[in-house]
C-alpha cells in the first residue's frame, strides 16, 4: 500500500520521486535497471495508457479490457513505488522510537525483499541494460507474465479503388460495415470494421497492409532488426499530425504499416 499522496495525471512527478530516492543509494543493484524499464515502456505509451497506468496508482482496478496487456507494467511500476517509499521511510530515523514502531520497521525492513523479486527480471519480453539506449527483447518466455501479450492485434488489407467514398457506402449498406474516415495516419483511407474483420481503402495507396498494435514500439524492437524498415518509429514524446506508426517490407515487397490504436 503507498503512502505517499501522487498528482492524479502527472506520472512525471512520480518518476521524479523515484529517481530521487534511487540517486540516495541504499538500494537493491538492479533497481536502477528496474526504474529505466518502467520509465522507458511507459515513454513509450499513448497518453491514454498512461493515465490508466496513473488510475492503476491511484486504486482503480476496473479498466479497460485494452489494458490488459499492459497490466504486467502497472503491478511492477507500483511495486517499485511501493519499494521505493519504505525505502525512503525507513532512511528518516526518529530519535526515540516506541516498541511497536519498531516493530513496524522491522517488518517492512523484511517486506523489502519481497519486492526486490522481479528487480532484473523481463517485463512484457523486455530487460533493460544501462549501457542501451532502449528496452532490448529477451526472447524469454516470462510464464504467467508473458501469457496473453498480443503485440499485433489485427491485419487489415489495403483495397485500391477508385471512390473510397462510393466504395464504403457499398460496404455499410449492403455488409453491415461501420466506416471511419481516418486523417490521422500517414496515408489517407477509410477503414471499414465488422466483428473481427478490417478492410481499409484507399484510392492511391502506398501500403499494401495495416497492421494494428495497442504498443507499436515493442513490436518495433522485436522485428527492426530483421526485416527492411521503410520509416522508424517516431519517438513517443516527439510531436506529430500524424499517429505513432512505423513501415516495413517483407521478402515480396509488401509493405506493412503498423499503426497505434488501443481500440481494436
Amino acid at each position: 500500500m503507498l503512502r505517499n499522496e501522487y498528482p492524479e495525471h502527472d506520472i512525471n512527478k512520480v518518476f521524479d520521486y523515484m529517481e530521487t530516492v534511487i540517486e540516495g543509494g541504499g538500494v537493491h543493484d538492479d533497481t536502477k535497471e528496474e526504474f529505466f524499464l518502467i520509465n522507458k515502456l511507459f515513454a513509450s505509451l499513448p497518453p491514454e495508457a498512461v493515465e490508466y497506468g496513473m488510475m492503476f496508482l491511484h486504486g482503480e482496478r476496473n479498466l479497460p479490457k485494452s489494458t490488459e496487456d499492459l497490466m504486467p507494467l502497472y503491478i511492477r511500476f507500483v511495486n517499485l513505488l511501493e519499494y521505493l517509499e519504505k525505502i525512503d521511510y525507513l532512511r528518516q530515523i526518529p530519535a526515540s522510537m516506541t516498541t511497536e514502531e519498531i516493530m513496524a520497521r522491522s517488518d517492512m525492513t523484511s517486506s523489502l525483499d519481497e519486492h526486490e523479486k522481479p528487480f532484473g527480471k523481463p517485463l512484457l519480453g523486455y530487460k533493460f541494460n544501462l549501457n542501451e539506449d532502449a528496452p532490448v527483447e529477451t526472447g524469454e518466455e516470462d510464464g504467467e507474465e508473458k501469457e496473453g501479450i498480443h503485440l499485433m492485434n489485427c491485419v487489415a488489407p489495403v483495397i485500391k479503388c477508385s471512390d473510397p467514398l462510393t466504395t464504403s457506402l457499398f460496404y455499410e449498406k449492403n455488409l453491415g460495415f461501420k466506416a471511419a474516415h481516418l486523417d490521422d495516419e500517414t496515408m489517407p483511407h477509410i477503414r471499414l470494421t465488422r466483428d473481427n474483420a478490417i478492410l481499409i481503402l484507399a484510392e492511391d495507396p502506398i501500403y499494401d497492409y495495416y497492421i494494428y498494435a495497442s504498443e507499436p514500439m515493442l513490436l518495433y524492437y522485436e522485428i527492426k532488426d530483421k526485416v527492411k524498415i521503410l520509416k522508424p518509429l517516431e519517438e513517443a514524446g516527439k510531436k506529430s499530425a500524424t499517429n505513432r506508426e512505423f513501415v516495413f517490407e517483407d521478402n515480396n515487397g509488401l509493405k506493412y504499416c503498423v499503426s497505434q490504436n488501443l481500440e481494436i
